[in-house]
Order: structure tokens, then sequence, then C-alpha cells
């Protein structure tokens, strides 16, 4: 065989190979043990939330390869085929990604009767709304301090440059994920700030004080000094006090669901929604990990694991908890989606107010931090949720 004909029997077996680990991590997580699942995430996330760009990927080098002769030699034929394959796969997971409407609009029926009142195809956001992020928090206010920590409690309000100082808008205030150890305000859920804000909503970002520098309870202790500002201070912005929603990932999704099961008793404080994604509920229990407590002894908690009950939210559900919406992706290799369906069914045997739960098909930890079509359709849904439990949708500026 020619020495091209070799290098492209090479480049298919690789490509092939590498494509099918793709795939196969898309439809089951190839680990739960941290730290490898956050790995393992990022390699699933190609197939699931970047399903038909990696298909065409595929498909490409493939066919780059077969062209030079690929197909002749049977470690190149064995490429081929694992590439095929995985294309196929690939298209099949864009699938059931789409059908994650579908999940969505189930959910909010079940909750609140009604599923998105603005229903709207599934789309990439558009360049100029991947740019929303700094046009918005442009147009209101940046690295506002709202403690004394320094660059730990700093907050970004985000609003549309249109949106009338005197607006009274509603507030969706969002904590970032992090393992309680990392990252920052502008890190997490631009997609869904960047869609509120252009529909009429005031968004803020905050930072919080991170282990293992600092231990528990600075980090909620900073969340809910936050949210005191928002209640003192949002007005100046365009935004309603008498209004405001917490929402956050992962780590933030712990932070953002404890603050509004522990505030209804401060106006101060006081949480009227909360939408939570991929969250951890419950210290006290396995994430999928094996190596939880580990974590959280390293990261940020104090004493056994038997003492922090108290932090989590899984323990602290009553009666007058504020409504939530709950999202987990079932792909998800960093935190098993027990831990919400745990959380949603502690939730739904005493809250009052709605409950709204949506597995949605092989989403991984973090997904929503891409501008993806699946993205779109959870920040559509968030939006829905928001405004059925508002009453109604807020007037878009400039309109």
């Amino acid at each position: 065989m020619p020495e091209h004909g070799r290098r492209a029997a090479v480049t298919a077996l690789l490509g092939g190979v590498s494509a099918a680990l793709v795939a196969a991590a898309g439809f089951r997580p190839l680990t739960r043990r941290w730290p490898a699942a956050v790995a393992a995430t990022l390699l699933a996330a190609f197939a699931t939330e970047l399903p038909r760009p990696t298909a065409l990927l595929t498909a490409g080098v493939a066919l780059s390869a077969a062209r030079r002769g690929a197909g002749r030699s049977g470690p190149g034929r064995v490429g081929l085929a694992l590439a095929a394959g995985s294309v196929l796969g690939l298209l099949e997971l864009d699938r059931r990604a789409r059908a994650t409407d579908g999940v969505l609009r189930d959910a909010l029926t079940a909750a609140l009767g009604t599923a998105s009142p603005d229903p709207e195809p599934p789309a990439w956001l558009s360049p100029r709304a991947v740019a929303a992020p700094r046009r918005f928090r442009a147009a209101g206010a940046r690295d506002v301090a709202y403690g004394p920590h320094g660059v730990a409690n700093l907050l970004d309000v985000w609003r549309h440059p249109a949106l009338p100082d005197d607006a009274r808008a509603p507030v969706v205030v969002e904590i970032h994920g992090g393992a309680w150890s990392s990252g920052r305000k502008e890190g997490d859920a631009n997609p869904l700030l960047s869609f509120l804000a252009a529909r009429g909503w005031v968004g803020v970002s905050v930072n919080y004080r991170l282990g293992p520098r600092h231990r528990w309870p600075a980090q909620i202790d900073d969340v809910r000094a936050a949210l005191g500002w928002v209640h003192t201070h949002i007005a100046d912005h365009g935004g309603d006090p008498d209004f405001v929603a917490v929402t956050g990932g992962s780590a933030g999704a712990h932070l953002a669901a404890l603050a509004a099961l522990t505030g209804r008793d401060d106006d101060h404080t006081r949480v009227d929604a909360a939408v939570t994604l991929y969250g951890i509920y419950d210290l006290t229990a396995d994430d999928g990990s094996g190596t939880l407590d580990e974590l959280l002894a390293h990261t940020m908690m104090a004493g056994p694991p038997t003492g922090w009950a108290g932090a989590s939210p899984t323990h602290r559900v009553h009666r007058g908890a504020p409504p939530f919406l709950v999202l987990h992706g079932t792909g998800d290799a960093v935190v098993v989606p027990a831990q919400s369906r745990d959380f949603v069914r502690a939730l739904r045997a005493v809250s009052a107010a709605p409950v709204a739960y949506a597995e949605l098909p092989h989403a991984q930890h973090g997904f929503d931090a891409l501008p993806t079509p699946r993205t779109m359709l959870v920040v559509r849904a968030v939006e829905a949720f928001l405004v059925g439990v508002l009453g109604h949708r807020p007037p878009r500026p400039g309109r």
C-alpha cells in the first residue's frame, strides 16, 4: 500500500475510534468518579450538546480518509465503519435532544396547567445574541459591591438598554456553580440571562466566597447578602423587589435552593420562585461519584457528614416553599439525577406551591453554558415557568 494510503488508514482508524468513544459517552456516562467525571462530561458534550457539528466533522474526516484510500486496508475499513456507526449514533442523540421540547412542555403543563405561552422552534442564538452578555451588562451595572469581602462580594446587573429606570421589571438572581470552590459571576447562564434581559427582565449575577479558603456557611451567607442588596437597591436599576426569582446550576443550584427555602420569613432575602439545574440537594447522600463527602470536606464543610443535613435543601423543605422548576440531564456524569428526583419528591410531599420537574434526554452537567438548540428550549421553558408564576409577561423593551 502506498504511504499516503497507510496514513489515510491511520487517520480513519483514529477518527473512527475517537468518534465511537464520543458517541458512546453520549449514550452512557463513561464514569461518575470525581474528578474523572468532569473529563467524561466534556467528552460527552460533543455528542449530546453538539451532535450535528460533531457528526459533520466525523463524516468529513472519514470521507477525506476514504478518498485517500483508507478503505483498501483492514484498519482503514474498521475506522470507516466506526465513523459511519458514530454518525448514526450522533444523529439519534440529536433527535433525542430535540425531544427536550416535549419533556419541558409536559413538566410545565403538569405544574402550572399550561405549557410555553410563546412557543418557538429551537435555534442557535444569533451572533448578536451571543454578544448580548456584554451589551446587557453594560446597560446595567458591573462589579457592584454588595458586601465587605472584595471581589467575592461583587455582582453585575443585567438589563436591556431601552428598559426604563422605573420599569419595575421582575428580577432573576443567578448563582454560579463550580463545586463551591471555583467559578465567577461572568461564567454561568449567559444564554438565560441574555434571553430574559431581552424580554424585559432584570438579571443579577453574583460572586460569593469560595472554598477551601472560606468555609461554610460563608457561601450561603453571601448569597443571602446579595439577595438583601437586590431587595434594597434593584428598583434603582429598573427592577421590582416584589418579584425576585433565583436560579443556579450544580453548586449554584444547591445555594439557590437553600436560599429559596430559608428566606421566607425575611422580606430582605425573600425568594418568589426558584429554577435549579443539575444540583446537589442532599449533602449527606451520594452524588454518583462516591466521593461527595471527600469533596465537601476539602472545599468547604467542617465537621462530619452527619452534621451536613442542615445545609441540604432536601432536609429544609416546607409547606411555604416558593414555586420550583428543577431540571436535570439523564446523562449527567457529575451529579446523578437521583439528587433532583429525591429533592422534588420531598418538595411535592409538603409544598403548597407548584413544583415542575423535567429530566432532559442525555443532557450533560453544565449543558446550558452553550447556546445550543437544547439550551434555547430550556431558556424558553424557564421564561414560561417564571411568567406563569408571575402571572403576566413583562413588556419587551423598545416596543
